[in-house]
């Protein structure tokens, strides 16, 4: 094993298919859609090449609301930072503490996580449903009729009600990478603690948080990244609407592309996005490392 790890004719031979993979079905289309972003094509006709006048156009045209997607997107990765993973955490540590059922609960929390996103959507329709959906029907039966409204079809709770189902999906996902990195921790550290007279919540704060930073880093960077390409749920629940109420980058690049046939101008959003999580994840890493510092 050793003659073969430092053999580095072997290890580009078996790196090798997996990176022509990668720079076939990543890095190339990421290149083409670079390309595109330049040009004035509806996909089929001839194209016109323009520069940068599509990204001036993102930013400038307040009629196709990449602004206000813009603004949805980042208030769903607030809305994941500090709901979502706080939520994770505490579940990772309450589960990590030898609770009756632990296995059982680790389980319970992570379904969401392998349904089907088009099943979690049609799911979450029903429940916003105006007329038999779960969430009126529970106010009207405790008498709270004037709170019963068609939630994902006003542009006033359109968007805080899209969000709570994109961030309830991934909890599980988040608990379950925080409680691995929790229970990686030595046993010794926590008897130490417990003997020294740390209460749980102390020790949660000054010893469990502190070492799984790394893995607090890791949630972070997914939570943000996972919120700023968002695209399948929301699609699923409103397309973005009403009126652009829910719409985020990723489902306004799908309909320009594909309802709207305006090629270049979708490519340029969808470069946009890519820049964008890179950049987050560039300042997440950063924001650690000072931390740390």
């Amino acid at each position: 094993m050793e003659r073969v790890l430092s053999n580095k004719k072997a290890i580009c031979f078996f790196i090798l298919p997996a990176l022509i993979i990668f720079i076939a079905i990543i890095i190339f289309p990421i290149f083409m859609s670079g390309y595109y972003s330049t040009l004035q094509w509806d996909g089929i006709g001839k194209s016109k090449f323009i520069g940068i006048d599509n990204y001036i156009t993102l930013f400038t045209n307040h009629e196709d609301g990449f602004i206000e997607s813009i603004k949805n997107s980042v208030i769903l990765a607030f809305l994941s930072v500090f709901i979502q993973l706080p939520i994770s955490l505490v579940l990772a540590l309450v589960l990590s503490n030898k609770v009756r059922g632990e296995n059982f609960y680790r389980s319970v929390y992570f379904i969401p996580v392998i349904v089907s996103t088009v099943v979690i959507g049609q799911l979450w329709m029903k429940i916003y449903h105006p007329g038999y959906g779960l969430l009126n029907t529970f106010l009207r039966n405790i008498g709270l009729d004037s709170l019963a409204k068609e939630w994902i079809g006003s542009t006033d709770t359109a968007l805080g009600a899209v969000f709570v189902p994109v961030v309830w999906q991934y909890i599980g996902y988040h608990m379950l990478l925080m409680y691995a990195a929790i229970k990686s921790i030595s046993s010794d550290i926590m008897e130490a603690a417990k003997i020294d007279g740390a209460s749980s919540v102390q020790t949660a704060f000054r010893i469990t948080i502190p070492l799984i930073k790394p893995i607090l880093e890791v949630c972070v960077t997914f939570a943000v990244i996972g919120s700023l390409k968002t695209f399948d749920l929301i699609y699923v629940l409103t397309g973005g609407g009403p009126v652009h109420a829910t719409e985020v980058p990723s489902t306004l690049m799908f309909n320009t592309i594909f309802h709207k046939y305006q090629y270049g101008y979708g490519s340029s959003m969808a470069i946009f996005i890519i820049g964008e999580c890179l950049l987050l994840t560039v300042v997440i890493q950063k924001l650690f490392r000072m931390k740390k510092a």
